[in-house]
């Protein structure tokens, strides 16, 4: 059982950007920040910490293309600790019968979950250090801390993050996929198919001065500083995909994007023209019949529930239309089972699953990879939380390679124009970091 020490700071945000500095010194470090959504936002629920952090690793999985979800239950079972990790989207091919042979400059392992050296957790001002006294003094720990707080913040600042960035489909060739896509929807083959489309370079980038820049154009419930060795995530994510909190399932998919007004004038006509958007809400509706049945594999009978059917929330840049669909599972329930059973997440598909992505496979011309997955934490009482790798920006740093990918749900009513405008103004605060 791992021990604890509680810390006092007088400024939650100054020792994040520090921790966020110190743990990327190591190999293996994951930050997770709801960046105060579960105490400045009412309307936001299901919140549990400020933020998580993860520093170092004492074991580690690593996705192989086989098995990975049974090998991943059995490291859960065993390890019966904090487990920090993500599931990239092309686990699909380990789900289903599929492929992903598109390609990717990124090559995230298809799944990646450590065991952290010292868990970091935060919840009402209260910082807690959580290690293990076979590995680390009390003393040693207390000097962590010390490091952290005494962190330089200079190698952080601002600097010129401009690069060139391009598109894998230009407007005309957005446009004509969309057509093709509706004539698969006319043509009964799918309802609604999610299609995504990189932005990419061939540049170093500095990773924390990214993440902050980003964090600070979109401060989001699901914010996310991962890093595996030579790769990083930079996530801006507002979705969850995924929370256990014992024995309930919760899933909050997000269909349905308007942008904020100037005032607040504004901003109510536009949350009312969105929850009035009669193809926002058959978007919304699908994916939320979609989630029951995903949550209907694992739930006790009769327990799946929507409790919020097409609520809009704020953001800092766009209104988002988010229902919540809950479920209950037996005490004993294999977590991991509840996860794969639910994954790929459909909000990021469409429906029906497999069909859609196969046409994404199709369509596309990248490899998704961690894009459209989901990263997270397992606690030790098999609790989690995973959100929606959405409004992310992916780094290999061996092979100065940068990625973020948009999209959006294309239905029978989709205009070809208006999707690929709301692709560009999903792009936006991602362009904004490169600016």
């Amino acid at each position: 059982m791992r021990k604890e020490i509680i810390i006092s700071i007088e400024n939650n945000d100054d020792f994040k950007r520090k921790l966020l500095v110190y743990g990327n010194g190591f190999k293996q470090f994951a930050l997770l920040d709801s960046n105060n959504f579960n105490k400045n936002n009412s309307e936001h629920t299901y919140y549990e910490y400020d933020f998580l952090a993860g520093l170092g690793s004492i074991k580690e999985i690593t996705g192989t293309g086989i098995d990975s979800f049974k090998n991943l239950h059995e490291f859960n079972k065993n390890t019966k600790d904090w487990l920090f990790g993500y599931f990239t989207y092309d686990l699909k091919n380990e789900i289903e019968n599929l492929t992903s042979n598109n390609f990717d400059d990124l090559a995230f392992p298809s799944l990646h979950f450590f065991t952290p050296e010292v868990v970091i957790t935060a919840k009402d001002s209260k910082i807690s250090f959580l290690y293990y006294e076979n590995q680390f003094t009390e003393e040693e720990i207390r000097d962590i801390v010390q490091l952290i707080k005494s962190t330089d913040l200079s190698v952080i600042e601002k600097k010129n993050l401009s690069i060139e960035l391009k598109q894998r489909f230009n407007k005309d060739e957005y446009i004509r996929t969309i057509k093709k896509l509706k004539n698969h929807i006319q043509q009964g083959n799918i309802y609604e198919i999610n299609f995504c489309h990189e932005f990419y370079s061939n540049s170093s980038i500095d990773p924390i001065n990214i993440y902050l820049k980003l964090n600070e154009i979109s401060p989001s419930p699901f914010s996310s500083y991962y890093k595996l060795k030579d790769k990083y995530l930079m996530s801006a994510s507002p979705e969850r995909f995924l929370k256990k909190v014992k024995n309930k399932i919760i899933s909050q998919p997000i269909k349905g994007t308007i942008k904020r007004g100037l005032d607040k004038k504004e901003d109510t006509y536009l949350k009312d023209k969105l929850y009035n958007d009669p193809k926002e809400k058959a978007e919304n509706v699908m994916i939320v019949d979609l989630v029951r049945n995903d949550l209907s594999r694992t739930a006790k009978k009769g327990s799946v529930k929507v409790e919020e059917l097409f609520g809009i929330y704020g953001f800092s840049q766009v209104f988002q239309m988010i229902s919540t669909i809950t479920s209950e599972v037996e005490d004993d329930a294999n977590i991991i089972d509840i996860i794969k059973n639910a994954f790929p997440m459909g909000s990021m598909t469409g429906a029906p699953k497999v069909r859609v992505m196969q046409l994404i496979e199709e369509y596309e011309k990248t490899k998704r990879g961690l894009y459209s997955g989901s990263v997270g934490f397992i606690t030790p009482e098999n609790d989690f939380d995973f959100n929606v790798i959405i409004r992310s920006i992916l780094y290999n740093q061996s092979r100065n390679y940068v990625s973020f990918t948009v999209g959006g749900a294309i239905t029978s009513l989709a205009d070809p124009e208006k999707e690929y405008e709301e692709c560009m103004l999903k792009a936006e605060a991602m362009i904004k970091v490169f600016k």
